[in-house]
């Protein structure tokens, strides 16, 4: 049996359900108590892929100048997100498509509140 839910199609609100199916994945793939620390190692592992798909809000911030001339056009975009019932602030650095090539800074929240003030200010 194959569980498949795509993060970027549920809500702020279902991103835990997301997180459960995760771990109800990899426990009948590894068995039962294996399914929560290798959730957490691929999280940490895909973490610019997970905080982006699960984004509540996002803001662009400007362009990001990377060291390499590439061809590929990036920007600096500020999400809030919400992943196992944690709240997150990061900057990702943001492909035109809307893939996520990678963060430059990530904070976690105890609380919604404080996470959307961290938002605002981020830059």
């Amino acid at each position: 049996m194959i569980m498949v839910q795509a993060v970027e199609a549920v809500s702020a609100h279902q991103t835990d359900r997301v997180m459960q199916a995760l771990i109800a994945g990899l426990e009948i793939e590894f068995g039962h108590g294996a399914g929560e620390a290798l959730a957490q190692r691929f999280i940490e592992a895909e973490e610019s892929d997970f905080l982006w798909q699960a984004r509540v809000t996002e803001r662009w911030l400007g362009s990001y100048g990377s060291a390499e001339e590439d061809a590929v056009e990036l920007d600096r975009i500020a999400v809030l997100s919400r992943l196992d019932h944690r709240w997150f602030v990061a900057v990702s650095i943001v492909d035109g498509d809307g893939n996520a090539h990678g963060l430059i800074g990530r904070r976690q929240f105890r609380s919604e509140q404080a996470a959307r003030q961290a938002f605002a200010t981020a830059h």
